[in-house]
């Protein structure tokens, strides 16, 4: 697996659409993720409870295009976006009564994250939609209300206003970061919007052009458990992009 964003630009299959079709009660996705995903503390964030995919969870050892509603990348707390709930939690001053879009959101920690450091507005924005059902199960087990979710692909088309964009592990594909960097670079032209991003240096992040207009907020040493699940990873960070 890679980025739990990815899923925010993935196609999703027929065989996914017709099953999301078949089964779209709120109700019975969310029994979906509490059966096969289990309540975890032990990242970067400890005092965020999270739903995750873990070793002792049935899905664990199967292939993500056998999972019943795609890949699970909503399943998975990502470094960088371990690093940008950290970050937020740690300086809450960076959300404090601000309109917040977190993108590619995954399991929603940094939107929760957002939401607690006095956000006045947070929309959680993935392509994948149970990655909202995850959200909401995630607000509640929290102390939140759920948060606004949206399932579109946003990246290239919308430039509303947000104070904050917050994204985490979206430059794992040269297409993909070319895209986002031309996107948020209008964002902050447009609306002189702040965009912070969270990576843990993977190789189409680090030897991207977008290098030389980051600066460098924090970085972080990621929990054992990260390391082992991330090919030996060691650090994330979260950098601040001014073009």
């Amino acid at each position: 697996m890679h980025a739990a964003c990815r899923t925010l630009l993935r196609p999703l299959s027929l065989h996914f659409a017709l099953s999301i079709r078949r089964q779209t009660g709120a109700t019975y996705l969310h029994s979906f993720i509490l059966q096969h995903t289990e309540v975890v503390t032990n990242h970067l964030t400890p005092e965020l409870k999270l739903l995750l995919l873990t070793p002792r969870c049935k899905y664990w050892h199967v292939r993500p295009e056998h999972w019943p509603y795609g890949d699970p990348y909503w399943a998975i707390y990502w470094p960088g976006g371990q690093a940008m709930a950290r970050y937020l939690l740690d300086n809450p001053e960076v959300v404090r009564h601000k309109q917040i879009l977190d993108l590619g959101s995954g399991c929603g920690a940094a939107a929760i994250a957002a939401k607690i450091g006095g956000a006045s507005y947070v929309l959680a924005n993935d392509i994948h939609p149970v990655a909202g059902a995850a959200l909401t199960l995630n607000c509640k087990l929290n102390g939140l209300q759920p948060l606004p979710f949206l399932s579109e692909n946003i990246i290239g088309v919308d430039t509303s206003h947000w104070d904050l964009i917050v994204l985490g592990d979206m430059f794992y594909d040269e297409q993909l970061a070319d895209g986002l960097h031309q996107w948020l670079r209008r964002c902050i032209d447009q609306h002189g919007t702040t965009v912070l991003i969270g990576d843990p240096g993977r190789g189409h992040f680090i030897d991207h052009p977008i290098q030389k207009q980051l600066w460098k907020m924090a970085e972080y040493s990621l929990p054992e458990s990260s390391k082992q699940e991330n090919y030996g990873l060691t650090c994330t960070a979260v950098w601040k992009y001014q073009p």
